[in-house]
């Protein structure tokens, strides 16, 4: 359970009666003795399971001088924080409706805040899932800034500086090869297929592929280079043409990512030949650059993702196979994920009903508690509805990943209310409403305010991170959480209040029964009508269970030599596994697992691997290109890219070698700069494409680039490794260069999300320790704190990779919960043990599992059970949160309950 379930103990704060209490160490004992002896109730510290004792008269200077002498620094923020909270639960008793009306209607006025819940509006991956301020959008502004672009007359993807249009269909071939004409001829249909495609606007007026595709001067460009030739001439032969280039007619055609699962044969130049290819890519560019024609160009996408399974399924193909894909398809299929979980609500919220109604319920009719519990269920539904109304009123974006955070509400939310029904039940039903009330909130104060500062910590710490869903997520769900608290403190102790009054009518009816009390009142008593004992306590069996069955049997020697080999095998597959996590958010993911783009991704990686993006080197100043020094400086870096196992060396392109060549073929001189620079406009006459990679301003080359093709990095590691070696090479160069493909705004994700974690893991562990050393002065107790947080984060982490879990956004969110959730398993197992007086370590042990080991599991399950539904859900990004939150709940739950408990023992 967090830190505040730890108080719902039978014994913690029920007073005198309660059966074989701890004695707590000397500051807090003579504390609560002077407090007992001044005719107070004791107020125990919030984690040493103390109660009242009554000292002898003839000690109590001894006592007073002891508690000036060694007083706990804890009791500064303990006292006069249940005195508050006596004084609000006296509040709360006499005007119970007060405080539970009001709550309601701020919830009402809040929860108006969902008529800004974002329905249409699309969620921009980029901005969300991508690192905030990355070197890639950096890189990506200068690009915009310096050169241009045009896809009416000249497109180029590889000189685009951002994603554009684009519709993109992968073709398998059911034999050996694709280098058939009876197959080509196919392939060749789909084409003209697609190519025929139209939508109409809302005015009527049809929208043909030809208006909205990009061009190449007046013609579309080409779907798929080698297509195109063989569609012009359908005699040649396919056997003949080399890979990754093919030189058709003194132009060299670009065949790398067109074609996958290649068998090459013999080398002609620096290519080999083609001899069989299993996959094709067809590649349908739209226009981007104006917004009026982006817009036409998604309309015809829409319609293409609408019309393709008719179109499969009309030319019914015998000896290919298709997926597709667009540049639409990620956004589109990323915002049907949310509604996927939308009918888990409500599984969720009956599932937390019942387990709550299951906890709470007791034989006792009087007592039993089963509408509290779901009226605390209730109050954190309210929570959640005033937590996003309020975020959703200020303006803070709701994105995705947030769906999840009700899920989690729900477990954690419900923590509260079992401390506060706990302490009610310690209560004596002949006390007033108000004094019980004082009494409950003087016992809970410090322990669910410690539990909501904890988490709320946790949470908060999300914020520094960069990337923008994990802070929309951590906003939302660390305000919800202190509606949670507020609403617990208020409404729900109100009704808790108002079943006081029932509790009283109950018990008198019980005692002498009456026909002028209504059914009602009769129902409320039922399943039992036994009198129960008004000055009981209510001891859960499961605390019994703790301390004469679970403590005994884990502290035998036998069983501690079991405990030591399983830790050890667990904290060497957690480091085993820690170094085959892998980093960063597969985008495939974003999408459900029934999604059309899962087998487009799965027919990429399979065929389409062995090239990565095409990338921009970059020359981000004006330099002397006639300088021939400047020129072997330039040569020495590009030879340096080549060099690097990512880069194909054969595939590079740079217009300043064509145009030395050019220059040496015409007998102009490249060393002098007015022949070097009135050269230029005729080079580009004759080179057109070469037109956008050249930033001439006033006779000046401001900037220019060239391309280097990438390979070999399909794996998120590859990705990270070859961005951070292209930009090293870049910075050593002695030439001003940069690199950029637009693949590096979600490359740079890689580079961040471990650094990310790794900041938010050490601020809210710090955060978590500076909390266990100012609420719990005790050294070996934060020592014990700090251990658990290192070994739960390093337990989950590790078995993330063995559940399939990548480090991305989703899960780093979920590693910083897990701070939280480590030091409230942790903190008071520990404290328990040290604060013990029992004369052995085993007792010690014991003692501690007797008060706070149902707590801990209680808590455990509760939390598993809200997100257990999420284990169901058809997307990658809920799955995963269930994941992590499952594994944080059994390791933290398995430190506190068998591996803390053990430990201690041996000190």
């Amino acid at each position: 359970a967090r830190l505040g379930k730890f108080a719902q103990t039978s014994e913690i704060g029920i007073g005198p009666d309660s059966p074989e209490l701890p004695r707590p160490k000397r500051p807090l004992l003579d504390a609560s003795k002077l407090r007992a002896h001044e005719g107070r109730e004791s107020k125990p510290s919030w984690a040493s399971g103390q109660s009242a004792e009554r000292l002898p008269p003839s000690r109590i200077t001894q006592e007073t001088e002891t508690v000036h002498r060694t007083r706990c620094h804890t009791n500064c923020l303990e006292k006069p924080l249940s005195r508050a909270f006596e004084r609000l639960g006296r509040c709360v008793g006499s005007h119970p409706w007060i405080f539970l009306l009001v709550p309601i209607l701020l919830t009402a006025a809040l929860g108006i805040g969902f008529i800004y819940l974002p329905k249409e509006e699309e969620e921009n991956l980029e901005e969300q899932y991508t690192p905030i301020g990355s070197p890639a959008k950096a890189e990506r502004r200068f690009v915009q800034a310096h050169f241009t672009t045009n896809d009416s007359y000249r497109f180029s993807s590889t000189r685009s500086s951002s994603e554009t249009n684009f519709a993109s269909i992968l073709v398998v071939s059911n034999s050996e090869t694709l280098l058939e004409s009876e197959i080509f001829e196919e392939v060749s249909k789909l084409d003209q297929a697609v190519q025929t495609l139209s939508v109409r606007k809302e005015n009527g007026a049809p929208i043909h592929y030809r208006e909205v595709c990009a061009k190449y001067r007046t013609f579309c460009v080409p779907s798929n280079p080698l297509l195109y030739v063989w569609q012009r001439n359908k005699t040649l032969d396919l056997k003949t043409f080399t890979f990754p280039m093919h030189n058709f007619k003194n132009h060299f055609i670009y065949l790398a990512g067109f074609f996958g699962g290649n068998t090459l044969g013999d080398a002609v130049g620096q290519n080999h030949l083609l001899l069989e290819t299993k996959a094709m890519r067809l590649l349908y560019y739209l226009k981007t650059e104006v917004k009026e024609d982006s817009e036409q160009s998604k309309e015809w996408l829409v319609h293409f993702l609408d019309e393709f399974y008719n179109l499969k399924e009309k030319l019914a193909f015998k000896n290919i196979q298709m997926v597709h894909f667009t540049s639409l398809s990620r956004q589109l299929e990323f915002e049907a994920t949310s509604m996927t979980v939308v009918p888990l609500f409500h599984l969720a919220y009956l599932l937390i009903i019942i387990f709550a109604i299951i906890s709470c319920y007791r034989f006792d009719c009087v007592r039993n508690k089963m509408w509290v519990a779901i009226f605390g269920v209730v109050s954190a539904a309210f929570a959640v509805v005033s937590g996003f109304g309020l975020m959703l009123y200020i303006g803070v974006p709701f994105v995705i990943i947030v769906a999840n955070s009700p899920f989690l509400i729900l477990g954690v939310g419900v923590d509260d209310m079992f401390i506060m029904i706990s302490a009610w039940q310690k209560t004596s039903l002949m006390d007033s409403i108000k004094e019980r009330m004082a009494t409950v909130y003087s016992k809970v104060a410090v322990s669910i305010t410690i539990t909501t500062i904890t988490n709320v910590l946790a949470f908060y710490t999300g914020i520094m991170s960069s990337f923008r869903s994990v802070q929309y997520f951590c906003i939302y769900t660390g305000t919800t959480l202190l509606f949670c608290y507020f609403y617990n403190i208020t409404c729900f102790g109100a009704f808790m209040a108002l079943d006081g009054k029932r509790e009283i009518l109950c018990l008198r009816w019980l005692k002498k029964p009456d026909q002028k009390y209504s059914s009602l009142k009769k129902a409320c008593c039922l399943p039992f009508s036994s009198v129960p004992d008004e000055q009981g306590t209510d001891i859960h069996p499961m605390n019994l269970f703790f301390r004469d069955y679970f403590g005994p049997v884990l502290t035998r020697t036998m069983s501690k030599f079991f405990v030591v080999v399983i830790y050890i095998l667990y904290i060497i597959s957690s480091i085993y596994g820690c170094f085959q996590v892998q980093e960063g958010l597969d985008l495939r993911n974003l999408a459900s697992d029934d999604s059309y783009i899962t087998p487009y991704f799965n027919v990429e990686e399979d065929y389409f691997s062995d090239y990565g993006p095409r990338v921009m080197i970059i020359i981000t100043e004006s330099i002397n290109y006639w300088d021939e020094d400047v020129r072997e400086k330039l040569e020495k870096c590009i030879e340096n890219f080549k060099e690097n196992d990512y880069v194909e060396r054969n595939l590079t392109e740079f217009w300043l070698h064509t145009y030395m060549d050019y220059m040496k073929r015409n007998g102009q001189d490249p060393n002098d700069k007015d022949t070097f620079m009135n050269g230029m406009s005729q080079f580009l006459h004759k080179f057109p494409a070469f037109t956008y990679d050249i930033n001439i301003t006033s006779n000046e080359i401001i900037s220019s680039r060239g391309f280097i093709q990438t390979m070999g990095v399909s794996s998120s590691t590859n990705k990270k490794i070859m961005l951070l070696q292209l930009r090293e090479t870049a910075e050593k160069c002695e030439i001003p260069l940069m690199v950029y493909n637009q693949a590096f705004i979600y490359f740079d994700q890689y580079a961040a999300i471990i650094e990310n974690t790794v900041r938010n893991i050490m601020v809210a562990s710090t955060a978590m320790f500076i909390v266990s050393l100012l609420l719990i002065p005790h050294p070996m107790c934060s020592l014990w704190v700090t251990f658990a947080i290192a070994s739960v984060i390093v337990g989950v982490t590790g078995f993330m990779a063995f559940w399939n879990v990548n480090l991305d956004s989703i899960s780093m969110i979920n590693l910083v919960i897990c701070i939280g959730f480590s030091f409230d398993f942790s903190a008071h197992i520990s404290y328990a043990f040290v604060s013990s007086t029992k004369t052995s370590v085993n007792q010690k042990s014991i003692e501690a599992l007797y008060l706070l080991g149902y707590p801990v599991l209680q808590s455990a399950i509760s939390t598993i059970i809200g997100v257990c539904v999420l284990a169901t859900a058809k997307a990658y990004i809920f799955r995963t949160f269930f994941k992590i939150m499952f594994l944080v709940m059994v390791f933290g739950a398995a430190h506190g309950l068998i591996f803390i408990p053990v430990f201690l023992t041996f000190f």
